[in-house]
């Protein structure tokens, strides 16, 4: 997992395929697009505009993707998400789901908190258990940008 701000992105640091998901970050304007799934790579790189209410921790499950990564940004509003390695050793609450690509957990041990804000990114690998759209003190509206990459992609930097 890393993360940074989208005006301070330094390319020839990042793979291709997360490169091509930050311009599109950077160089879309998302106040202009209903939520939504968009293509940019067909199903190799897609972005989905959310617009979601953060809520409590309790109400969310740590969750893995095995086939693509996520870059995750924050348009407007803020969330505490929670992140920690995935060590393979959590129980599982619901199975891995092929066709959306994920995998819950009961609660996991380790969490880091990272504070989204506006203009922030945090990209999120395989080995990375994420838990999002989390309020910080109390519930708000948020725009939030998942950027799915493929793996395959990565591969191909």
């Amino acid at each position: 997992m890393f993360s940074g701000h989208i005006s301070n992105i330094i390319s020839n640091r990042y793979p291709r395929a997360i490169r091509e998901a930050l311009n599109y970050i950077k160089n879309t304007d998302f106040d202009k697009l209903e939520a939504g799934r968009y293509p940019i790579k067909g199903d190799l790189i897609y972005a989905q505009v959310l617009d979601l209410e953060t809520k409590d921790k309790s109400l969310f499950q740590p969750e893995v993707h095995r086939k693509y990564l996520d870059v995750q940004y924050m348009h407007s509003g803020q969330e505490i998400m929670l992140v920690a390695t995935d060590l393979g050793n959590h129980k599982i609450a619901q199975d891995y789901d092929d066709e959306r690509d994920i995998l819950f957990y009961d609660e996991i041990e380790n969490e880091n908190q990272i504070l989204l804000l506006p203009g922030r990114f945090a990209v999120f690998f395989p080995e990375d258990t994420h838990r999002s759209h989390q309020f910080d003190g109390k519930p708000s509206r948020i725009r939030k940008i998942v950027v799915k990459v493929a793996l395959s992609e990565l591969e191909q930097a």
